[in-house]
């Protein structure tokens, strides 16, 4: 018995994932993830409304945005879009001093996401003027949203896969650097953007399996709070998948990556 413990044991030891877990506990991962899940559905979502309501080139919205992103499909794509206000409706009700103000609160969203990366490199905060990087961040991010959408119609299949999978990583290379203020070299933020883009894969599939069929019965039985609770839960997903790639894409340098180079 021992022996057969001993080979597993081993690997774990080499591995050194006892250490990813303990810089993940330290991190409080999933209290970060729980807290990217409620400033992207309080500050960020109602901007990324009003710029998809805008959009001059297509008619659904940011109905069609979220239920891209979380992969769903028929009923439960219908059922997230009846609880989220026409384009044209957003359009007409939106004032200048009320973009202003979500503008202002989408960086706030991004200065978590920063401050998250931060913590994981422990590397120290940036100036106070960092909110340009901040707010370039974010439009980049709406960037990128927004031609993750447009893919849909123009791309099919793999095509479209292979497109989703570089444009990602790209972003999910470049944002940590920027947000950093390049204080981390851009070889060693790489495995953190591979394997945040694995991680949003495989959420994806999640969110196709299990998400679509729940968000049509909390429809049925909870009503529009059923199926916010369920964008909640994939927005913690999100959060979880982005500070959690970041954090494994750290480990991997200090332990592997870094040891392979020596």
């Amino acid at each position: 018995m021992r022996q057969w413990w001993r080979g597993p044991h081993r690997a774990w030891e080499w591995l050194h994932l006892r250490v990813l877990f303990r810089h993940g506990r330290d991190l409080e991962l999933m209290h970060r993830a729980m807290g990217f899940a409620t400033l992207a559905l309080v500050t960020l979502a109602p901007l990324l409304i009003v710029v998809a309501a805008g959009d001059p080139l297509g008619r659904g919205g940011f109905a069609t945005w979220l239920t891209d992103g979380m992969g769903l499909s028929g009923r439960s794509a219908r059922a997230l879009t009846d609880i989220i206000s026409p384009p044209r409706k957003v359009i007409d009700t939106t004032s200048v001093l009320s973009l202003v103000l979500l503008a202002v609160f989408g960086v706030s969203f991004a200065g978590s996401v920063q401050n998250g990366y931060e913590r994981v490199w422990g590397v120290p905060a940036g100036p106070w003027h960092r909110v340009w990087r901040q707010a370039t961040w974010l439009v980049v991010l709406t960037a990128y949203l927004y031609q993750e959408v447009q893919t849909r119609g123009a791309l099919h299949g793999w095509q479209r896969v292979g497109l989703s999978a570089l444009s990602g990583l790209l972003f999910f290379w470049w944002g940590q650097w920027f947000l950093l203020g390049g204080q981390v070299r851009w070889r060693s933020l790489l495995p953190g953007a591979l394997a945040t883009m694995i991680g949003l894969g495989g959420l994806r599939a999640f969110s196709y399996l299990v998400f679509t069929p729940m968000i049509v019965t909390n429809a049925l039985n909870y009503g529009a709070v059923g199926t916010v609770l369920v964008v909640e839960s994939w927005l913690i997903g999100v959060g979880f998948v982005v500070y959690g790639g970041a954090l494994f894409g750290r480990w991997f340098c200090d332990h592997h990556w870094t040891s392979q180079e020596k």
